[in-house]
């Protein structure tokens, strides 16, 4: 077997919005570097995801140098979003947990409102180090902070879990829905290389020269069985997971991550599990 390997790289520059591929991503102590730092509130305050809102995989987003992004949709101008101007914040609700973002304004807000068929808008994350501790005790230790991810920095995904899942799905009694694509999973790395769920019993690991705690296996959700080009809903991969993968209550594919050092990885960097 080839030895592990990064086999691929993603960024979500704006949460619930489809990923940008990269070839190397900076791991920052909150993640990858351009990487869930803008988000769509609705007119309660709550960020928005697919779970909610399944329409937000129909757009795109690209980050820019400097930390700007630019937003694109089939039959939409595309919108150039800078990053707003340090100034007063918005208090917005992530998972029951208060975060302060900094609104980016009418541009954005009508562009997504306009998509989306209802009053929302755009929103900058501006200080990771500062806005959002993690908060999933006691897989976190003081000091952890993240983006505007669901939980953890990362998520660890790798190429042969992804072709175990697809030839459980295949032996169901409704195979239709199959194979499924990795961007179902929202992955931050990718890795080639690995036995089938090998990734369930890492600890840490080493990805190039930089260090990785696995916090916990990811529990997944309805997001999964939302086409990433369309927004259209299915029934797998959930209804496989459950009957396969249910580990301490939760259907779980791929590992969070938390990185213990920084720097610059790269696809094809060697992946080593240091326990």
């Amino acid at each position: 077997m080839p030895k592990p390997a990064l086999h691929s790289l993603h960024i979500h520059p704006v949460k619930a919005l489809r990923a940008q591929t990269l070839p190397a991503a900076v791991v920052e102590p909150w993640g990858l570097a351009g990487d869930r730092r803008w988000a769509v509130i609705d007119d309660t305050g709550k960020v928005l995801t697919q779970r909610e809102e399944p329409r937000l995989a129909t757009a795109a987003a690209e980050a820019l140098p400097g930390g700007g992004v630019v937003l694109s949709a089939p039959g939409r101008e595309p919108l150039t979003v800078a990053p707003p101007e340090p100034g007063a914040t918005t208090a917005v609700r992530i998972f029951g947990q208060k975060v302060e973002l900094v609104s980016a304004g009418g541009e954005a807000r009508d562009w997504l409102g306009e998509l989306l068929g209802r009053e929302v808008f755009l929103a900058h994350l501006d200080d990771p180090a500062v806005r959002r501790p993690i908060d999933d005790p006691p897989y976190t230790s003081p000091g952890e902070t993240v983006t505007l991810a669901d939980r953890y920095p990362l998520l660890l995904t790798t190429l042969a879990s992804l072709d175990s899942l697809n030839a459980l799905i295949a032996r169901g009694d409704d195979a239709v829905e199959g194979p499924l694509p990795m961007n179902r999973f929202r992955p931050s790395v990718v890795v080639s290389g690995t036995g089938p769920w090998a990734e369930d019993d890492w600890n840490r690991l080493a990805i190039g020269e930089v260090v990785l705690r696995v916090a916990k296996g990811c529990g997944r959700c309805l997001v999964t069985t939302t086409d990433q080009a369309t927004g259209v809903r299915g029934r797998e991969p959930l209804r496989t997971l459950a009957a396969h993968r249910r580990l301490d209550g939760k259907l779980v594919f791929g590992q969070n991550l938390v990185p213990l050092t920084t720097g610059t990885i790269r696809v094809g960097d060697p992946v080593e599990v240091l326990d």
